[in-house]
Protein backbone atom coordinates (compact mmCIF):
# COMPACT_ATOMS: atom_id res chain seq x y z
CA UNK A 1 0.00 0.00 0.00
CA UNK A 2 1.41 3.25 -1.03
CA UNK A 3 0.19 6.98 -0.61
CA UNK A 4 0.92 8.23 -4.31
CA UNK A 5 -1.05 12.10 -4.11
CA UNK A 6 -3.07 13.40 -0.94
CA UNK A 7 -5.63 10.74 0.56
CA UNK A 8 -4.98 8.55 -2.57
CA UNK A 9 -3.09 5.24 -2.03
CA UNK A 10 -2.80 2.44 -4.62
CA UNK A 11 -2.54 -1.14 -3.16
CA UNK A 12 -0.76 -3.87 -5.24
CA UNK A 13 -0.80 -7.86 -4.17
CA UNK A 14 0.42 -10.83 -6.40
CA UNK A 15 -0.57 -14.32 -6.67
CA UNK A 16 -0.64 -17.45 -9.02
CA UNK A 17 -1.37 -21.48 -8.23
CA UNK A 18 -2.12 -24.75 -10.23
CA UNK A 19 -5.30 -26.04 -11.34
CA UNK A 20 -7.48 -27.23 -8.43
CA UNK A 21 -10.25 -28.05 -10.83
CA UNK A 22 -9.90 -30.07 -14.38
CA UNK A 23 -11.72 -27.08 -16.19
CA UNK A 24 -9.56 -24.70 -17.07
CA UNK A 25 -11.76 -21.45 -17.64
CA UNK A 26 -13.53 -22.41 -14.08
CA UNK A 27 -9.82 -22.39 -13.17
CA UNK A 28 -8.77 -19.25 -14.38
CA UNK A 29 -11.91 -17.88 -12.70
CA UNK A 30 -11.13 -19.04 -9.02
CA UNK A 31 -7.24 -17.95 -9.72
CA UNK A 32 -8.49 -14.62 -10.73
CA UNK A 33 -11.04 -14.45 -7.91
CA UNK A 34 -8.36 -15.21 -5.65
CA UNK A 35 -5.74 -12.84 -6.87
CA UNK A 36 -7.88 -10.03 -6.57
CA UNK A 37 -8.97 -11.32 -2.92
CA UNK A 38 -6.62 -9.10 -1.28
CA UNK A 39 -7.49 -5.85 -2.87
CA UNK A 40 -10.94 -6.00 -1.28
CA UNK A 41 -9.67 -7.45 2.02
CA UNK A 42 -7.93 -3.49 2.48
CA UNK A 43 -10.73 -1.69 1.21
CA UNK A 44 -9.46 -1.07 -1.96
CA UNK A 45 -11.03 -0.83 -5.30
CA UNK A 46 -9.26 -2.89 -8.18
CA UNK A 47 -8.52 -1.17 -11.59
CA UNK A 48 -6.14 -3.14 -13.05
CA UNK A 49 -4.63 -6.65 -13.75
CA UNK A 50 -1.72 -8.09 -15.51
CA UNK A 51 -1.75 -12.20 -16.08
CA UNK A 52 1.41 -14.39 -15.07
CA UNK A 53 1.26 -17.96 -16.40
CA UNK A 54 3.50 -20.88 -16.60
CA UNK A 55 2.37 -23.22 -19.60
CA UNK A 56 3.49 -26.79 -20.60
CA UNK A 57 3.50 -25.75 -24.38
CA UNK A 58 4.75 -29.74 -25.14
CA UNK A 59 2.16 -31.24 -23.22
CA UNK A 60 -1.49 -29.77 -23.35
CA UNK A 61 -2.93 -27.42 -26.69
CA UNK A 62 -2.07 -24.01 -26.37
CA UNK A 63 -6.45 -23.83 -26.63
CA UNK A 64 -6.15 -24.78 -22.82
CA UNK A 65 -3.95 -22.02 -21.32
CA UNK A 66 -6.35 -20.12 -23.96
CA UNK A 67 -9.37 -20.90 -21.93
CA UNK A 68 -7.57 -20.00 -18.68
CA UNK A 69 -6.70 -16.81 -19.74
CA UNK A 70 -10.61 -16.25 -20.80
CA UNK A 71 -11.63 -17.30 -17.26
CA UNK A 72 -9.17 -14.97 -15.67
CA UNK A 73 -10.03 -11.73 -17.62
CA UNK A 74 -13.83 -12.67 -17.43
CA UNK A 75 -13.90 -12.08 -14.01
CA UNK A 76 -11.55 -9.35 -14.04
CA UNK A 77 -14.25 -8.09 -16.00
CA UNK A 78 -16.98 -8.60 -13.17
CA UNK A 79 -15.04 -6.92 -10.83
CA UNK A 80 -14.54 -3.97 -13.02
CA UNK A 81 -11.17 -3.88 -14.39
CA UNK A 82 -9.08 -5.28 -17.16
CA UNK A 83 -6.23 -7.44 -17.58
CA UNK A 84 -4.02 -5.10 -19.87
CA UNK A 85 -1.14 -7.89 -20.07
CA UNK A 86 1.02 -9.74 -18.37
CA UNK A 87 4.47 -12.54 -19.00
CA UNK A 88 3.99 -16.67 -19.55
CA UNK A 89 6.88 -19.00 -19.63
CA UNK A 90 6.71 -22.54 -20.79
CA UNK A 91 6.32 -24.60 -17.54
CA UNK A 92 5.88 -28.42 -16.31
CA UNK A 93 2.85 -27.94 -15.19
CA UNK A 94 0.02 -25.01 -15.67
CA UNK A 95 -0.02 -22.19 -13.34
CA UNK A 96 -1.84 -19.15 -13.05
CA UNK A 97 -2.87 -15.44 -11.39
CA UNK A 98 -3.06 -12.32 -11.33
CA UNK A 99 -0.90 -8.86 -10.18
CA UNK A 100 -4.01 -6.57 -9.53
CA UNK A 101 -3.28 -2.85 -8.83
CA UNK A 102 -5.87 -1.21 -6.63
CA UNK A 103 -7.02 2.33 -5.26
CA UNK A 104 -7.95 3.38 -1.85
CA UNK A 105 -8.57 6.43 -0.23
CA UNK A 106 -5.82 6.53 3.27
CA UNK A 107 -8.68 6.97 4.98
CA UNK A 108 -10.62 3.93 4.43
CA UNK A 109 -7.67 1.18 4.23
CA UNK A 110 -8.65 -1.48 6.16
CA UNK A 111 -5.56 -3.78 7.46
CA UNK A 112 -4.69 -6.69 9.27
CA UNK A 113 -2.96 -5.07 12.00
CA UNK A 114 -5.49 -2.95 13.90
CA UNK A 115 -8.30 -5.32 15.27
CA UNK A 116 -8.77 -4.57 18.86
CA UNK A 117 -10.10 -6.67 21.77
CA UNK A 118 -13.88 -6.57 22.03
CA UNK A 119 -13.89 -6.90 18.54
CA UNK A 120 -16.45 -9.44 16.66
CA UNK A 121 -15.62 -11.71 14.20
CA UNK A 122 -17.42 -12.42 10.96
CA UNK A 123 -16.37 -14.63 8.25
CA UNK A 124 -18.04 -14.29 4.82
CA UNK A 125 -17.49 -17.81 3.32
CA UNK A 126 -17.78 -21.19 4.36
CA UNK A 127 -14.12 -23.15 4.99
CA UNK A 128 -13.85 -26.85 3.76
CA UNK A 129 -12.74 -26.48 -0.57
CA UNK A 130 -9.37 -27.67 0.04
CA UNK A 131 -10.24 -31.16 1.78
CA UNK A 132 -13.07 -31.13 -0.72
CA UNK A 133 -10.83 -30.79 -3.62
CA UNK A 134 -8.36 -33.40 -2.16
CA UNK A 135 -11.34 -35.71 -2.04
CA UNK A 136 -12.27 -35.34 -5.29
CA UNK A 137 -8.94 -35.51 -6.63
CA UNK A 138 -8.54 -38.93 -5.06
CA UNK A 139 -11.26 -40.17 -7.35
CA UNK A 140 -12.33 -42.77 -4.20
CA UNK A 141 -16.12 -42.95 -3.04
CA UNK A 142 -17.22 -41.81 -0.57
CA UNK A 143 -20.18 -42.65 1.98
CA UNK A 144 -22.01 -39.39 -0.36
CA UNK A 145 -19.66 -38.74 -3.14
CA UNK A 146 -18.34 -35.15 -2.30
CA UNK A 147 -19.44 -32.57 -4.95
CA UNK A 148 -17.34 -29.30 -6.41
CA UNK A 149 -19.96 -27.58 -7.54
CA UNK A 150 -20.76 -25.86 -4.35
CA UNK A 151 -17.33 -24.92 -3.90
CA UNK A 152 -16.98 -23.88 -6.97
CA UNK A 153 -19.20 -21.74 -6.50
CA UNK A 154 -17.83 -20.16 -3.68
CA UNK A 155 -14.43 -20.15 -4.95
CA UNK A 156 -15.41 -17.90 -7.94
CA UNK A 157 -17.45 -15.29 -5.93
CA UNK A 158 -16.13 -12.31 -5.68
CA UNK A 159 -15.09 -10.64 -2.02
CA UNK A 160 -16.56 -6.93 -3.85
CA UNK A 161 -19.96 -6.53 -2.18
CA UNK A 162 -19.02 -7.86 1.58
CA UNK A 163 -15.76 -5.41 1.22
CA UNK A 164 -18.17 -2.47 0.39
CA UNK A 165 -20.62 -3.51 3.31
CA UNK A 166 -17.21 -3.57 5.25
CA UNK A 167 -15.59 -0.08 4.59
CA UNK A 168 -19.17 1.27 4.97
CA UNK A 169 -19.04 -0.38 8.53
CA UNK A 170 -16.42 1.36 9.81
CA UNK A 171 -14.75 -2.52 10.36
CA UNK A 172 -11.41 -2.23 12.62
CA UNK A 173 -9.42 -4.94 10.77
CA UNK A 174 -9.95 -7.38 7.83
CA UNK A 175 -8.22 -10.65 5.90
CA UNK A 176 -8.84 -12.71 3.01
CA UNK A 177 -8.91 -16.50 4.30
CA UNK A 178 -6.91 -18.38 1.99
CA UNK A 179 -3.65 -20.98 2.17
CA UNK A 180 -2.96 -20.40 5.76
CA UNK A 181 -6.44 -21.17 6.39
CA UNK A 182 -8.53 -19.74 9.21
CA UNK A 183 -6.96 -20.12 11.97
CA UNK A 184 -3.03 -19.15 10.08
CA UNK A 185 -5.05 -16.09 8.77
CA UNK A 186 -6.57 -14.88 12.15
CA UNK A 187 -3.00 -15.85 13.89
CA UNK A 188 -1.77 -12.76 11.25
CA UNK A 189 -4.17 -10.42 12.70
CA UNK A 190 -4.44 -11.20 16.39
CA UNK A 191 -0.52 -11.15 16.31
CA UNK A 192 -0.11 -7.72 14.36
CA UNK A 193 -2.94 -6.22 16.32
CA UNK A 194 -1.79 -7.60 19.57
CA UNK A 195 -4.73 -9.54 20.97
CA UNK A 196 -6.02 -13.18 20.73
CA UNK A 197 -9.29 -14.78 20.06
CA UNK A 198 -11.64 -17.11 20.97
CA UNK A 199 -13.72 -19.00 18.12
CA UNK A 200 -16.79 -20.79 18.63
CA UNK A 201 -16.28 -23.80 15.90
CA UNK A 202 -19.84 -24.74 15.49
CA UNK A 203 -20.58 -21.30 14.19
CA UNK A 204 -18.13 -21.28 11.33
CA UNK A 205 -19.95 -22.07 8.10
CA UNK A 206 -18.29 -25.49 6.58
CA UNK A 207 -19.18 -26.76 3.09
CA UNK A 208 -21.63 -29.81 2.59
CA UNK A 209 -19.47 -32.89 2.87
CA UNK A 210 -16.05 -31.34 4.08
CA UNK A 211 -16.46 -33.10 7.58
CA UNK A 212 -17.31 -36.79 5.97
CA UNK A 213 -14.16 -35.99 3.46
CA UNK A 214 -11.96 -35.21 6.56
CA UNK A 215 -13.65 -38.34 8.81
CA UNK A 216 -12.53 -40.49 5.48
CA UNK A 217 -8.88 -39.63 5.62
CA UNK A 218 -8.69 -36.72 3.04
CA UNK A 219 -6.13 -34.04 4.45
CA UNK A 220 -4.47 -31.66 1.94
CA UNK A 221 -0.72 -31.39 2.41
CA UNK A 222 -1.13 -27.55 2.91
CA UNK A 223 -4.04 -28.25 5.25
CA UNK A 224 -1.61 -30.80 7.74
CA UNK A 225 1.21 -28.18 7.33
CA UNK A 226 -1.10 -25.33 9.16
CA UNK A 227 -1.71 -28.19 11.16
CA UNK A 228 1.38 -28.79 12.79
CA UNK A 229 2.66 -25.14 11.87
CA UNK A 230 0.09 -23.35 14.11
CA UNK A 231 -0.87 -26.43 17.00
CA UNK A 232 0.89 -24.66 19.55
CA UNK A 233 -0.32 -21.48 19.95
CA UNK A 234 -3.90 -22.81 19.54
CA UNK A 235 -5.67 -24.19 22.73
CA UNK A 236 -8.33 -26.73 21.80
CA UNK A 237 -11.16 -27.34 23.36
CA UNK A 238 -12.54 -29.44 20.39
CA UNK A 239 -11.40 -32.39 18.62
CA UNK A 240 -8.59 -32.57 16.39
CA UNK A 241 -10.59 -33.25 13.58
CA UNK A 242 -12.41 -30.22 14.27
CA UNK A 243 -8.78 -28.08 14.64
CA UNK A 244 -7.53 -29.17 11.26
CA UNK A 245 -10.95 -28.45 9.79
CA UNK A 246 -10.04 -24.99 10.84
CA UNK A 247 -7.20 -25.03 9.46
CA UNK A 248 -7.48 -26.56 6.62
CA UNK A 249 -6.33 -24.20 3.36
CA UNK A 250 -8.72 -22.32 1.38
CA UNK A 251 -8.74 -21.12 -2.53
CA UNK A 252 -10.18 -17.79 -2.94
CA UNK A 253 -11.89 -17.62 0.69
CA UNK A 254 -13.86 -15.19 2.35
CA UNK A 255 -13.16 -12.46 4.19
CA UNK A 256 -12.40 -12.30 7.83
CA UNK A 257 -13.74 -9.01 8.65
CA UNK A 258 -13.14 -7.83 13.00
CA UNK A 259 -15.45 -4.64 14.10
CA UNK A 260 -16.21 -3.29 17.28
CA UNK A 261 -19.51 -4.51 19.22
CA UNK A 262 -21.01 -1.83 18.56
CA UNK A 263 -20.72 -1.20 14.92
CA UNK A 264 -21.69 -4.82 14.57
CA UNK A 265 -25.50 -4.14 14.01
CA UNK A 266 -24.57 -1.85 11.41
CA UNK A 267 -22.39 -4.50 9.49
CA UNK A 268 -25.21 -7.20 9.71
CA UNK A 269 -27.42 -4.86 8.17
CA UNK A 270 -25.60 -3.95 5.67
CA UNK A 271 -24.75 -8.01 4.64
CA UNK A 272 -28.43 -8.68 5.24
CA UNK A 273 -29.70 -5.94 3.03
CA UNK A 274 -27.76 -7.00 0.22
CA UNK A 275 -28.63 -10.39 0.34
CA UNK A 276 -24.99 -11.50 1.42
CA UNK A 277 -23.82 -14.17 3.50
CA UNK A 278 -21.71 -13.86 6.83
CA UNK A 279 -21.46 -15.52 10.12
CA UNK A 280 -20.24 -14.44 13.33
CA UNK A 281 -17.47 -16.76 14.26
CA UNK A 282 -15.96 -15.52 17.83
CA UNK A 283 -14.40 -12.31 19.54
CA UNK A 284 -11.15 -11.01 19.78
CA UNK A 285 -9.84 -10.76 23.20
CA UNK A 286 -6.39 -9.29 25.04
CA UNK A 287 -4.92 -12.57 25.44
CA UNK A 288 -2.03 -11.58 22.93
CA UNK A 289 -1.72 -14.11 20.00
CA UNK A 290 -3.69 -16.54 21.60
CA UNK A 291 -6.34 -18.47 19.98
CA UNK A 292 -8.92 -20.45 21.71
CA UNK A 293 -11.25 -22.88 19.91
CA UNK A 294 -14.62 -24.06 21.47
CA UNK A 295 -18.10 -25.28 20.25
Amino acid sequence: MIRIAGDIAIAQTVDFFTPIVDDPYLFGQIAAANSISDIYAMGATPILGLAIAGFPTDKLPLDVLEQILHGGADKAIEAGFTVAGGHTIIDDVPKYGLVVTGVVSVNKIVRNSTARAGDVLYLTKPIGNGILVSAHRAKKLLHRKPSLDEAIRWMTMLNRDVAKVMVSAGASAATDVTGYGLIGHLLEMCEGSGVGAEIATNAVPVLDGAREALAKGFRPEGTMRNVRTFRNRVSLNVSESEFTLMCDAQTSGGLLIAIASERAGELETGFRESGLFYAKVGVLTPDRGRITLST
